[in-house]
């Protein structure tokens, strides 16, 4: 029996799911994001899987034509294949669902309902891992504190720390004005493949749009090891913390948000350079080594991270190629 998609519900989301070998999962993310009554389109673009991802994705359609599943002629990240879907998407919302996570029932319309007139209205994940099941939303779950988030404080809420568990601002999932990314010319950057959605609302807040951030009402985030958020290479730490110069050249930010910025500039190049310092090390390299030492709080950071690495002992093994 087809889920019913009841007509007096404006139908009025489209739900964007960039897929890459997730054939284990993706059932999952189309089957949830089909039974929300207020979704008109699901898109998932195949980002060139070597499993069957697509052909398990096209097996979860429950016949009521909103299914959509494209395959990419050539892997381009995340931020290619969702901007593939916003291109192609009519309605009024768009969010993204990532493959290996899913919705509760009923979270759509308990975002609709607290979005007011902002562009972007987000909740808070609920994280489980491989193994874990979500505890279940009562029937009327509250919605908390709704907290408007401007662009300093979006940006400040993306930066690590040290000890905490990684909950940065740039994980939410919102629905976002599809009207209003189109009339500012917004998308995602295609030179990414780690930040792209930080990127994204960043430059949303920046052209004057609103986030609203509600407590949780239904994104289930599955945490994994293996996850392509925690595989970052030197050159997507490096476009990462490129991109923040490419923000600070925008006009109208105020000091609050450039010192964000800076702030967070700083701790993605903290993390770059002790990449690149444990390439220098494990190559023999003394000058890329020093070249890592690019500010004091950079020097300080790697200094901190060798003593609890028990790198010391190991930068002796540091001389120049013969």
């Amino acid at each position: 029996m087809k889920p019913e998609v009841h007509a007096n519900v404006p139908s009025t989301v489209a739900v964007m799911i960039a897929a890459y070998n997730a054939e284990t999962t993706i059932a999952r993310a189309v089957r949830s994001a089909l039974a929300e009554p207020e979704v008109s389109e699901v898109w998932v673009i195949d980002d060139v899987s070597s499993d069957d991802t697509a052909n398990v994705a096209l097996q979860a359609d429950d016949g009521t034509s909103r299914l959509k599943v494209l395959r990419q002629e050539v892997n381009g990240g995340p931020a290619a294949a969702r901007n593939r879907a916003l291109a192609l998407c009519t309605a009024k919302w768009v969010c993204v669902l990532d493959s290996d996570d899913y919705f509760l029932p009923g979270r759509i319309g308990r975002l609709l309902a607290v979005s007011g007139d902002v562009e972007m209205i987000a909740d808070e994940l609920i994280r489980v891992t491989l193994d874990e099941e979500p505890e279940a939303l009562t029937p009327d779950p509250q919605v908390g504190a709704l907290t408007e988030i401007d662009l300093a404080s979006f940006i400040a809420g993306n930066i690590s720390r040290r000890g905490q568990y990684r909950q940065e601002l740039g994980f939410i999932k919102p629905l976002m004005d599809r009207g209003f990314l189109a009339k500012n010319s917004l998308a995602y950057d295609t030179g990414l493949r780690l930040g792209e959605d930080y990127h994204l609302y960043a430059r949303v807040l920046a052209a004057g749009g609103k986030l609203r951030l509600a407590g949780p009402l239904g994104y289930v985030a599955v945490t994994r090891e293996d996850s392509l958020s925690g595989r970052h290479s030197i050159d997507d730490l490096l476009a990462l913390r490129n991109s923040d110069r490419n923000l600070m050249q925008l006009d109208g930010l105020s000091q609050e948000a450039r010192s964000a910025l800076q702030r967070h500039y700083l701790g993605i190049d903290q993390r770059l350079q002790w990449r690149r310092l444990i390439e220098a090390v494990k190559s023999h390299d003394v000058a890329g080594a020093i070249s890592t030492l690019t500010s004091a709080q950079v020097a300080g950071y790697l200094a901190v991270q060798l003593a609890e690495q028990g790198w010391l002992r190991t930068v002796g093994r540091l001389r120049t190629p013969s």
